[in-house]
């Protein structure tokens, strides 16, 4: 590979490093090719796009991104893969569908919205992470309910005074 493929490669993973807020570094060293295409390929069922590349690319990469990855970089040893995603968990979900089968991938690393979470123990913690869409709809789901509670008191506190003024308005004096 001479220079110019290479900083072709580093600048297409800055980009790619700049534009993603969901980056997960992977570990599929002892996945053969077939196994490595399978994961490929869920992978992009998923939505999410698997690259490969050298350390040090990877490495320069990051350094000329405008994004702090934190100790990220010092996962960049042996085999890896980045995963760029446009769902915080979804990657998390199939490496741990994949795993049923096999013992890799194995999760180096993540960069999920400025957080970094660093090992493989890491990946329970992110497939628990709650999406953006789904955090709005439990705010909105809080907000909702005070209203629901007045508007239901309202109603059911707008019969009882009419009986009461019922009563009292029929009442013999």
């Amino acid at each position: 590979m001479n220079k110019e493929q290479k900083a072709e490669i580093v600048a297409t993973l800055t980009q790619k490093l700049n534009e993603c807020n969901f980056i997960y570094i992977t570990d599929v060293s002892t996945l053969n090719a077939q196994k490595t295409n399978q994961l490929r390929s869920e992978f992009f069922k998923g939505g999410i796009e698997m690259m490969v590349a050298k350390n040090t690319l990877v490495e320069k990469a990051i350094e000329n991104s405008a994004k702090n990855f934190g100790g990220l970089v010092d996962t960049l040893k042996g085999n890896t893969a980045l995963l760029f995603s446009t769902d915080s968990k979804s990657p998390a979900k199939i490496i741990k569908d994949f795993r049923k089968k096999d013992a890799k991938p194995s999760l180096k690393g993540a960069y999920i919205d400025a957080d970094i979470f660093i090992g493989d123990d890491q990946l329970e913690s992110l497939i628990k992470l709650k999406s953006r869409n789904e955090l709005i709809g439990e705010v909105i789901g809080l907000l909702q309910s005070p209203a629901k509670n007045v508007v239901s008191a309202l109603q059911s506190s707008g019969g009882k005074l009419a009986g009461i003024v019922k009563t009292l308005s029929e009442r013999p004096e």
